[in-house]
Formats: C-alpha cells, structure tokens, sequence
C-alpha cells in the first residue's frame, strides 16, 4: 500500500515537470512563400518556419525545432557569440584555463606567473555577455597577487589592463569575422 502510493506521487512528479518543460516549448507555423522558378513547382512553396521559444528565456534551452543561426551568433552548441568565444581563448592562450563554459559564456583562468616576474601572479575571469558581436560584449575581472614572504597577497590591478584586454579580444573577434566572412 505504501509503495503504490510513493509510486502515484513519482509519477505525478514526473508528469508535473514534463508539463512545465513543455510548456515553455512553441511548435512550427507554416507560412506561404513565392513560386520559386526553374525549381519544377507548381503553386505555392510551403515552408517551415520555426520560431522557438525557450524555457529559460531567449537563449535557453530549447526543446527540439530548429533554430536559425547567425554565424559567429553562437552556432552549434555555443550560448554565445562563436566569434567572442574563440578570440577570448585565443588572447588568453598563454594562461591556463581553470573552468570554460560556452553555454554561459565564461572563462576562468588558473593563476599564472610570468617567468620575468616569478614574485607575481595574474587570474582572469572573462564574461562573454550576449550572441552579438558587440564591443560592450565582452567584460573581464582582473586579480593580482604579490608573494611576500612565501604567501600570495592580493594587490591592485590598474584600472587599464581589463580594458586593454577586453579590445584584444574584440580585435581579435573582428578579425575572425573578418576571415570568415572573406571565405
């Protein structure tokens, strides 16, 4: 007897939350285009147009349907810009990358100590803010630290270096536009 039941509120559980994921879920709309000539039609072409909606928003995930893509908008499995994502692990390529995900667009380096400065160490936290390629897209939080007697001290980063790094990035980002675009 109490088995059964723990089983009914499983289920309803389950069919709770498949109602919530699917509701978040729009499905296809036809729509009429023009005859399209030499192509052996008669009448109009029909096509799918999907517009998804997603659960979590614009961006999110989304339940199946396709999914127009703008190049370097993301692309396939990237919640971010394609262009931002590569050019910020391309500027930062010296650095050892602790955590990246493309989904949410952040990268977060392990600290990294230059060999003309080995009382010195640098951390970055790297932001990727949207699917355009924009230059407020991108945001970078600089950590420095100085060993003094044996321990690491946090210390002041110029207010200069997360800039200097966020246009890098976006020079960068242009120019894999640049050469993608130019293929």
């Amino acid at each position: 007897m109490v088995a059964n039941r723990s089983r009914t509120g499983l289920g309803l559980m389950i069919a709770v939350a498949g109602a919530i994921a699917l509701s978040g879920c729009t499905g296809a709309k036809l729509r009429e285009i023009e005859d399209v000539p030499g192509e052996g039609t008669s009448g109009p072409v029909f096509k799918d147009e999907y517009k998804k909606e997603s659960i979590f928003g614009s961006g999110g995930l989304t339940m199946g349907g396709r999914k127009e893509i703008d190049p370097g908008a993301g692309g396939a499995g990237l919640g971010v810009n394609s262009f931002l994502w590569r050019a910020t692990l391309d500027t930062i390529s010296f650095m050892p990358v602790n955590s990246a995900d493309p989904f949410g667009g952040v990268i977060i380096t392990d600290w990294h100590t230059q060999p003309e400065a080995p009382n010195e160490r640098f951390k970055l936290n790297i932001y990727i803010l949207g699917r355009a390629l924009r230059a407020d897209g991108v945001k970078v939080a600089v950590f420095r630290q100085i060993s003094r007697d044996g321990a690491w001290n946090d210390s002041v980063v110029p207010k200069e270096t997360a800039g200097r790094i966020e246009e890098a990035i976006l020079m960068r980002a242009r120019q894999l536009r640049h050469e993608t675009l130019n293929q």
